[in-house]
């Protein structure tokens, strides 16, 4: 009796997370060794692993991957590298420090559709845009970030939207350093260059580790804001693997297809994750 009522007490999660994770895995799949075009429903049949093959073996599948790799590296070395530079600044006391903080935090909790539009109309406009009116200021001609610099200007979108996340990681790891080992490294004379190099770096350490795992994890199913903005476009030089499943799915209509890159993108995420979580297992026990 007193392993029966924690057993059913854990009964309703447990089928929660069954129905909500394990049957449309499973669901997956299913359609993914299908024929199934949804304009073609009386065409379904087994087909084996033909749609791994067609997805893998699409014009444009190189071209996501390495898109998808692009975005995720710039996108976490940004953030890792002004996340700390902007931790720092505020680290120290200052006169509005608290309203500060918030307004730097501000930008994660804004919807990824709403942070896409703001910067596609509002900054990178090539007419009204704030970056045309700065370009123009200087005498230079606007550019057209959208065409141009389509993976760049999603980049720095997204960029911005996870800054804030990091910055709030390596503030809160800061906080918790040991002020009487600062003092002591400043009476001895160490410069601040010393403090950064053999202090604050290597405190941050986990923290990065944590940012870097969490933000791949994330990265890696980017939607949104190319959605928004390039349409994956010009071409494909904004397409990356979460938008080609798009396509698959609802542009050409073929699920089976679909949910072949569905579960390549779930084993690629997979990957990352067992890697990560081995890089922050080893940060932690040091």
């Amino acid at each position: 009796m007193n392993r029966l009522i924690p057993r059913l007490l854990l009964t309703p999660a447990i089928a929660t997370l069954f129905l909500w994770m394990i049957v449309p895995l499973v669901m997956t799949i299913y359609f993914s060794v299908i024929r199934y075009n949804l304009m073609q429903p009386d065409q379904t049949g087994f087909i084996g692993l033909e749609n791994f093959e067609y997805f893998v073996t699409d014009a444009s599948f190189g071209t996501a991957v390495m898109n998808t790799l692009l975005l995720l590296g710039s996108v976490i070395l940004i953030t890792v590298l002004f996340g700390v530079a902007v931790a720092l600044l505020i680290n120290e006391p200052f006169a509005g420090r608290g309203l500060v903080r918030v307004l730097l935090i501000s930008p994660f909790f804004v919807m990824p559709t709403v942070n896409a539009l703001m910067w596609k109309n509002m900054m990178m406009n090539p007419i009204y845009g704030v970056l045309a009116q700065v370009w123009i200021f200087f005498g230079m001609e606007p550019v057209d970030w959208l065409t141009d610099l389509p993976l760049f200007s999603v980049i720095i979108m997204v960029s911005w939207q996870w800054l804030p996340f990091a910055t709030l990681i390596f503030m809160t790891a800061l906080q918790s350093m040991n002020r009487e080992q600062l003092e002591a490294a400043r009476m001895d004379g160490a410069t601040y260059w010393q403090q950064l190099r053999y202090l604050y770096i290597p405190h941050l350490g986990r923290s990065v580790a944590v940012v870097v795992m969490i933000e791949m994890i994330f990265l890696l199913s980017v939607f949104a804001e190319i959605y928004t903005t390039t349409g994956g476009g010009p071409g494909d030089a904004s397409t990356n693997v979460a938008f080609l499943i798009f396509k698959h799915a609802l542009l050409n209509f073929d699920a089976g297809v679909a949910s072949a890159g569905a579960l390549f993108a779930v084993v690629l995420a997979n990957i990352a994750a067992i890697f990560l979580i081995r890089m922050v297992g080893k940060n932690l026990d040091k």
